[in-house]
């Protein structure tokens, strides 16, 4: 190999590498927003089921199932669709999977519309919907996303 040639190849690997380093740092903040249908009953237990999309800024998407389980005074049934949550604290879209710690208070009768806080270590989840049924009461318990 001719020495100028030999002085450049430090070089040329340094530039080579630059590249890759910079896209292993951490991503920021990523918006992700869960669109979810969710139907249920309580008799002081607590259950529903359903599932949804979460769609993020960043293009990603996943379909989950959603499960929720608590107990409370609490008695009802009832049915959301096309309800809505906001994620904050995410920073990839596998953040949002796994189980929230929720508290709510509800009351309803034919058409309802529920607001729920709830999270998970460094990830929080806020949900807006409404639907039909009837319930009351003050429950307590988990919110589960897993991946569909």
């Amino acid at each position: 190999m001719s020495r100028p040639l030999f002085l450049l190849l430090p070089l040329a690997c340094a530039l080579a590498i630059a590249p890759a380093a910079s896209t292993r740092a951490a991503p920021g903040p990523v918006d992700c927003k869960l669109r979810f249908s969710l139907s249920g009953w309580s008799l002081f237990y607590k259950t529903a089921s359903g599932e949804g999309t979460v769609s993020c800024d960043n293009g990603q998407r996943l379909a989950v199932r959603i499960r929720a389980k608590g107990g409370g005074l609490s008695v009802g049934k009832s049915r959301i669709e096309n309800g809505t949550g906001e994620f904050s604290g995410v920073r990839d879209i596998r953040d949002v999977l796994g189980s929230y710690a929720a508290a709510e208070a509800h009351a309803g009768a034919v058409k309802s519309s529920k607001a729920q806080a709830m999270t998970k270590g460094d990830v929080s989840l806020a949900l807006a919907g409404t639907g039909r049924g009837w319930d009351i009461g003050v429950a307590f318990g988990k919110f589960v996303l897993e991946p569909r």
